[in-house]
């Protein structure tokens, strides 16, 4: 941490004071403030980080949805989708881990957050992409890294290794086609063998 920077203590304080009812939970880990909101108070909630004076975090860093359907090795009750966002502030040098839960785990949607960082834009178009989480308010809401005629959300902890279906290149029809897949799903697990005394271990 520098030595200009906030004391995270008095950085959960200011979030706490700025959010107030806003904030579900808010926690100090690891030097890193950590606040959860509700789903209907997220956008306002971040509305306030940018703008509440002991806060002012200008800048979104990053972020990225979270798929807890296997979380604590299915130990884990509550919302499967989660969006989470690291925010900056410049000017006061502080940062906050500002996090989300989908209220609809079939239909995960939260609120965009690009009209008050447009640095969302390609974050939530990101995690659209890979979890399937829609942002509502988002004006070109579209797949970022996997093809347009993709299926599914590759991310997702129930999407399949190998995937729904895969392409070639078709020299009849002289164009990239789809089909299923046709590798068969197996697990190949290394094996390792050591001698005696290999490398001189005993």
């Amino acid at each position: 941490m520098s030595e200009n920077s906030v004391h995270p203590q008095a950085t959960l304080q200011a979030v706490e004071a700025a959010l107030g009812a806003c904030a579900q939970h808010i926690s100090l880990a690891l030097g890193e403030v950590t606040v959860v909101v509700d789903a209907a108070d997220y956008l306002r909630a971040a509305e306030l980080l940018r703008d509440d004076a002991a806060c002012r975090f200008e800048q979104l860093l990053d972020l990225c949805a979270v798929d807890y359907s296997t979380y604590g090795d299915g130990a884990y009750d509550g919302r499967r989708f989660c969006v989470v966002s690291h925010l900056l502030s410049v000017s006061l040098n502080q940062r906050v881990r500002l996090k989300v839960f989908a209220p609809d785990d079939d239909m995960p949607m939260v609120d965009s957050l690009t009209t008050i960082w447009n640095s969302a834009n390609w974050f939530e178009r990101e995690a659209f992409d890979l979890f399937g989480v829609i942002f509502e308010g988002h004006n070109d809401l579209r797949r970022l890294l996997t093809d347009y005629g993709f299926i599914g959300h590759p991310f997702r902890k129930d999407f399949p290794v190998s995937g729904h279906v895969e392409m070639r290149y078709d020299a009849e029809q002289r164009r990239v086609v789809y089909q299923p897949v046709s590798i068969e799903p197996r697990e190949i697990t290394p094996r390792i063998i050591r001698e005696d005394n290999y490398g001189g271990l005993h």
